[in-house]
């Protein structure tokens, strides 16, 4: 997601704010700007110490866990993913799964935030979990529920080790098998990043 003065936030997080403190158009040598967020805004990811007191900062993640082979996965229910509707793509030990839901249609039209985003169920984080999935992404501003037991499904996910990536616009992107590049912000000790995240797709394998 592009990142802008204004645009949606966690609530109770900082706010975005853009400024340019050095600009050409006012006679300065350059243009400058400062920039100041939530490390949990836009397109981000989650590092363990986001949830877990002891977890590793953003700068201890494995490339290999965002760069590679990934699925995106298209979710039709309107409120949450549950493990039914994982539990069909047979998904194996070590994928990087992404989820599409009508979050990517929806929820990134406005800047005021959306409450009753889909999200990841408690059930459905334990199932990824024990499937064994490397890296989790969702196209919100959060894998779990704003209300519930979303601060559960973190703690699920990354005390296993799974790493999260949120806020993904999947608007365009169709189900399927891409190749995954998203790197955050390298952020010693940090509980969270912003992050840059691309797919391509995967050619295909010669007969």
């Amino acid at each position: 997601m592009p990142l802008r003065s204004g645009m949606v936030h966690w609530p109770g997080d900082p706010a975005v704010i853009m400024q340019r403190v050095q600009d050409m158009e006012r006679g300065d040598r350059c243009n400058v700007t400062t920039l100041s967020m939530s490390a949990h805004t836009g397109t981000h990811m989650d590092a363990p110490f986001h949830f877990l007191q002891r977890g590793a900062g953003i700068d201890a993640l494995p490339l290999e866990a965002t760069l590679g082979p990934a699925r995106v996965i298209g979710i039709e229910d309107r409120h949450s993913v549950k493990p039914a509707a994982l539990r069909r793509h047979r998904i194996r030990r070590g994928e990087r799964i992404l989820l599409k839901t009508r979050n990517s249609r929806r929820c990134w039209r406005t800047d005021a935030f959306i409450e009753d985003y889909v999200y990841v169920t408690g059930q459905a984080a334990e199932f990824l979990v024990e499937r064994g999935v490397r890296t989790v992404g969702v196209d919100y501003l959060s894998v779990g529920a704003c209300h519930g037991d979303g601060a559960e499904v973190h703690r699920l996910l990354l005390g296993a080790g799974v790493w999260i990536i949120e806020g993904l616009d999947l608007s365009s992107v169709r189900p399927g098998r891409y190749e995954l590049i998203c790197l955050p912000l390298r952020i010693p000790g940090a509980d969270g990043a912003p992050a840059r995240a691309a797919l391509r797709p995967r050619p295909s394998r010669k007969r």
